[in-house]
């Protein structure tokens, strides 16, 4: 369908170097869209042809805006967003300390915020519309062990795409986020104790783990002509594994 194309648009998918951003950037050059891929690495990822490559540290104080400044520089034509970029730096909570805290919230908060809103920014300016898609987590609804740093920065990013989406609607904009259960990717690479592995897999419904290709289709139709209608919504991607209560035994 071509509703679900995204042949016309120009994308930045920040945190795209690896993991669900890589996977999501690929889906998006996939559906037609012209993307710039972004990561703190210097390096490039793997990418498709004729995709720029963007390296820019989002803990910067400027890092956001600096970051969209040469995204619109390379691609002027602009107008979807992915904010993809966020890491995990908890310690338990009694232990955790103001550097762990601030590191998380700048990255998984702070840095997304300030992106959108540079890109809002600039947008807006041209009289533009489009969308953005934020990458929230499960844990934006429900708590983990020693976790509270990222569980907190996740439930604003929750309450920021809502909140985007009514700030953004006068200008065109969309806003909407997945929330990605345990998905396989850099950031969950610890987890390799086959007990805990079997535990995960029985408490979700479809009995395995997520890939990061499970969450780039949902990405692409949030950022579709297909959601046309669709904005302010959080799109759990967990294969059921927040749905029941205990799981198989």
């Amino acid at each position: 369908m071509k509703a679900f194309s995204l042949a016309s648009n120009h994308a930045l998918v920040t945190g795209s170097s690896q993991g669900i951003g890589h996977a999501v950037a690929w889906a998006m050059h996939e559906a037609g869209a012209s993307v710039v891929f972004h990561g703190k690495e210097a390096a490039a990822p793997n990418m498709p042809a004729g995709s720029v490559y963007l390296s820019q540290d989002l803990l910067e104080r400027d890092g956001p805006q600096k970051l969209v400044a040469a995204t619109f520089a390379m691609r002027p034509e602009l107008d979807l967003l992915v904010c993809n970029a966020g890491s995990f730096f908890d310690q338990p909570f009694l232990e955790m300390d103001e550097v762990h805290w601030d590191r998380t919230i700048n990255l998984n908060l702070r840095a997304n915020y300030f992106v959108a809103q540079a890109f809002a920014k600039e947008l807006a300016a041209r009289g533009r519309p489009g969308a953005i898609v934020t990458t929230c987590s499960t844990n934006g609804f429900q708590s983990e062990e020693d976790s509270t740093a990222y569980d907190v920065s996740k439930g604003g990013m929750v309450m920021m795409t809502r909140s985007l989406a009514h700030s953004l609607a006068p200008h065109g904009i969309r806003v909407n986020g997945i929330a990605p259960g345990l998905i396989r990717t850099p950031l969950t690479a610890g987890l390799n104790d086959p007990a805990k592995i079997a535990h995960y897999e029985k408490k979700t419904f479809l009995g395995r783990l997520g890939e990061p290709g499970d969450c780039a289709g949902a990405v692409v139709f949030l950022l579709s002509p297909a959601a046309a209608y669709i904005t302010g919504q959080i799109l759990v991607i967990d294969g059921g594994l927040t749905v029941g209560q205990i799981g198989k035994l």
